[in-house]
Parts: structure tokens; C-alpha cells; sequence
């Protein structure tokens, strides 16, 4: 059996990784697992798996937490305890499923000790790829994507040479506002924006496939992962969400990976790589499919995808402030506190507000993480 930790366990990935465990019970056992403040699920998860450790990052909900009973687990509450979760005990390959910025110190904890990353928290890569590209190649770790994107393409990449791509095309499904133009999106609500036409994710990613915010940060991410340019990524718009995403080799050659727009695949072979093993996602019926169709992205109107290819573009620390901005943003649009196209303006105003720093340290990426967070509030606090 094939021993893992869950990090962010209570989340939409760290729910759909748990299906794809009850559907495989013979093949894993739950060595961790780690959330942040939803006690009443997590308590019910860690009774279910029996994990060694169990860990709350809030402190409230542990001190909940620790009032109830179970015996083969030991407990552990608070924002360090979580970042420790990740390297401990005989975890072969730990899922981080958190999300945002918050991800990064425990992907450096688990990859500084030896095990292999399921890397579902893409801001890990976005804010400080070249630090935890280089550690993950020193300590002979393994970063196995777990978005469906990111999936397709390391399942394409099976038995070829990364050398002879020649462009990564990354499948967007266009989110709910596809077609729209930017005078459509002024007053759009909070309800209709997470009203995804394909995808069933956490509110946060949903608001970023909205923006396309979460495809500029999947296009900084297949940087690091495939040591491409970024003139190699080119984003096409696929409504339907069954391309996952194709590779185009140097001899003219493409390669996609089709499958139903379910998380738990690219979950379960992220797990179980080099396996393929049946899942419970419900297999395509090309009798039944209409159509698929392809188109470019409107970087004029979801500005997320422009900003995000100009951030890349710079490195530094820029990648950071753009991601701190869209957090922060992200987080007071969910609040009510602004308003959809409001986003864009925090993110503009955040990431040339200060110099840019090249090869940033650790360090460096958390302080430009708060300062970015800081401006951005001001802004909004300010200006809108």
C-alpha cells in the first residue's frame, strides 16, 4: 500500500483525493492529514481514515478538535504544525491541495524531505518555481500535476522527449462569462460568477477561472514543470472541458489527452503513477458528443491571462505580487466588498507598485507576499 499525506483535506481536491482512496482502499493508506479550520468534516474524515497525525492550521477549530476521541491519531494544531505535517512519518508522496500562497512553505517542508509532491496548490509554482524546481531535483523528488490541465500534459509526455515540444496548447473552458464583453461583466453578481459551466471547484478557483487569473497562473506553472518558453504556451478556449490539453511536437505531431471533466482522474494517476488503475469517473461516449470546438482567448476583456503572461515573463518577484493581489482581491469580491471587474485593478495596481527583485530567497517571496497583500488592501481600502 502505498502510503500519503492530504494537505488541505477538507477542500475540494482533498475531498475528491479521499473518494478516490474509498475507491482504492487496497492500494493507499492515509499517513497525514491536514486542514485548515472546517472541524466538523475533518473530524469526520480523520474517524473515517485513521490517519498518525491530524492537523488543524487553526487554532480554534484544533482546540475543538482535540475535545473529541481518536485513539490512533495524534493531534496537532497551528500554522507550523501544518507546515511540519508535511514532512512527517513514512509518507511516500504527499497531495498539496491547499490553497494560495499558503501552500509554499509546506511543499519546500515535504520536498526538502524526500517526498515526492501530488501538486495540486499551483501558486507553489507561480511565486517561487525556480526555488522549489531546483530543491525538488536535489533531493531526487518527484512533482507529479494534479490539475486536469497540467495532467493531461504529463500523461502526453509519457514515452516522448520533452525536448521535441514544440508548444504546450493549455485548454481553458472560458468560465461563465465566455463572450462577454467588459461592459457585460461591470455589475455581474458573486452567484453568477461561481456559476461554472463544466467544473464543480472550491469558490476561490472559481473566481480565478472567471477572471482567466487561473489560467495565467497554470501558464507560469507549466513553465517550471516542462522548462518550456512562454512563447510555447499557447491557451486555447474548449468550452466542452473534455480536451484536457494537447502537446504539438517539432515534427507536427499533436497529442491530447480526452477524459470527462472529473478532478478524481487526474487525482488518481498523479496517486497511483506509473499505474493506471479503473476509476469511478464515467467514461466519454463519443456517440454523444456534438461537438468540440476551439477558440482564442479574449485577453482584452479577462485581463487575468494578460497579467499573468506579463508576470511570468518578468520573474522575480513580480509572479508573487501578482498572486498576493488576486488573493486579496479574490477574498473582498466574495466579501461583497467589490466588484467583479475591480479585481483587475487591484492586481494592476499591486504588481507595479514595486521594483521588482530578481532570484528571490524564500524570505524575499514572503515579504513581497505581505507588502503585496498590504498595498492591495490599501487600494481597495483607498481607491475603490
Amino acid at each position: 500500500m502505498k502510503k500519503i499525506a492530504i494537505l488541505g483535506s477538507t477542500g475540494s481536491i482533498g475531498t475528491q483525493a479521499l473518494d478516490v482512496v474509498r475507491h482504492l482502499p487496497e492500494e493507499f493508506s492515509v499517513e497525514v492529514l491536514a486542514a485548515n479550520s472546517n472541524v466538523e468534516l475533518f473530524a469526520r474524515q480523520v474517524e473515517e481514515f485513521r490517519p498518525k497525525l491530524a492537523v488543524l492550521a487553526d487554532e480554534s477549530a484544533y482546540k475543538i478538535l482535540r475535545e473529541k476521541n481518536f485513539p490512533d491519531t495524534e493531534l496537532a494544531g497551528g500554522r507550523r504544525a501544518f507546515v511540519e505535517a508535511a514532512g512527517f512519518g513514512d509518507a511516500e508522496i504527499v497531495l498539496t491541495s491547499m490553497s494560495g500562497f499558503a501552500g509554499l512553505e509546506p511543499t519546500l517542508k515535504a520536498i526538502d524531505c524526500g517526498k515526492n509532491i501530488a501538486l495540486a496548490n499551483k501558486e507553489t509554482l507561480v511565486v517561487a518555481g525556480e526555488l522549489v524546481t531546483k530543491l525538488a531535483k536535489a533531493r531526487g523528488v518527484k512533482i507529479l500535476p494534479v490539475d486536469s490541465e497540467h495532467g493531461a500534459f504529463f500523461q502526453c509526455l509519457q514515452g516522448e522527449d520533452s525536448r521535441t515540444i514544440e508548444k504546450l496548447l493549455l485548454t481553458a473552458s472560458g468560465g461563465p462569462f465566455r463572450g462577454k464583453t467588459y461592459d457585460d461583466l461591470r455589475n455581474v453578481t458573486v452567484n453568477e460568477v461561481l456559476a461554472h459551466p463544466t467544473w464543480n471547484m472550491g469558490k476561490k478557483i472559481t473566481v480565478d477561472s472567471a477572471t482567466l487569473v487561473n489560467k495565467g497562473l497554470e501558464v507560469i506553472e507549466a513553465k517550471f514543470l516542462y522548462g518550456v518558453d512562454y512563447e510555447q504556451i499557447q491557451v486555447v478556449v474548449h468550452p466542452q472541458s473534455i480536451v484536457h490539453s494537447m502537446i504539438e511536437f517539432c515534427d507536427g505531431s499533436i497529442i491530447a489527452q480526452l477524459a470527462a471533466p472529473d478532478m478524481r482522474l487526474p487525482i488518481q494517476y498523479a496517486l497511483t503513477y506509473p499505474r493506471r488503475l479503473p476509476s469511478p469517473v464515467k467514461k466519454l461516449d463519443f456517440w454523444q458528443i456534438n461537438s468540440l470546438t476551439f477558440e482564442k482567448p479574449d485577453v482584452e476583456t479577462f485581463l487575468g491571462l494578460k497579467f499573468a503572461y506579463e508576470a511570468g515573463k518578468e520573474g522575480g518577484t513580480l509572479p508573487c505580487a501578482f498572486n498576493a493581489a488576486n488573493e486579496v482581491a479574490v477574498r473582498e469580491f466574495l466579501r461583497g466588498r467589490i466588484k467583479f471587474l475591480d479585481i483587475y485593478a487591484v492586481i494592476d495596481n499591486a504588481m507595479w507598485r514595486r521594483p521588482v527583485m530578481q532570484n528571490p530567497t524564500l524570505d524575499d517571496l514572503i515579504a513581497e507576499d505581505a507588502e503585496a497583500r498590504r498595498l492591495s488592501e490599501e487600494f481597495i481600502e483607498e481607491e475603490i
